[in-house]
């Protein structure tokens, strides 16, 4: 692992400490993430929205807004995740993304909900809702 990775490794550790059940602040955008905090990331909040994606996709690039608006209406309720699966091939490979975006509901640490496109923010919205109250 190179030092940038440890680096940002480090802050995302220090950031989800912050974000812990016990308390502490919210996080109100799309936290990058990779093989080496994805786990982790996902067994630390009880709801999590992963978008598998890549820099080359447009309906990935028209849906990052979305993203980062729902990000702010849901932080404190649901964590969004961000994995680019250029860079993470074996992430993609474990969840069988063959089609991007795909973006994966998780649950207390297990994938409950999946869609693929880039649907409307009232379409995420009503399967954000559907899958909170699950």
């Amino acid at each position: 692992m190179d030092e940038l990775e440890r680096i940002r490794n480090k802050k995302l550790k220090e950031l989800m400490s912050k974000m812990s059940k016990k308390g502490g602040e919210t996080v109100a955008k799309p936290v990058e993430v990779n093989l080496f905090n994805f786990d982790e990331v996902i067994s630390n909040n009880e709801n999590v929205v992963v978008d598998f994606w890549a820099e080359w996709c447009g309906p990935c690039r028209m849906l990052a807004p979305v993203i980062e608006e729902l990000a702010k209406e849901y932080a404190g309720k649901v964590l969004f995740a961000k994995v680019n699966t250029d860079e993470n091939e074996v992430l993609a490979s474990r969840f069988g993304i063959s089609a991007i975006p795909t973006l994966i509901y998780f649950k207390r640490g297990k994938p409950v909900d999946s869609i693929v496109g880039a649907l409307p923010k009232s379409e995420l919205k009503r399967w954000i809702e559907r899958n909170l109250l699950v």
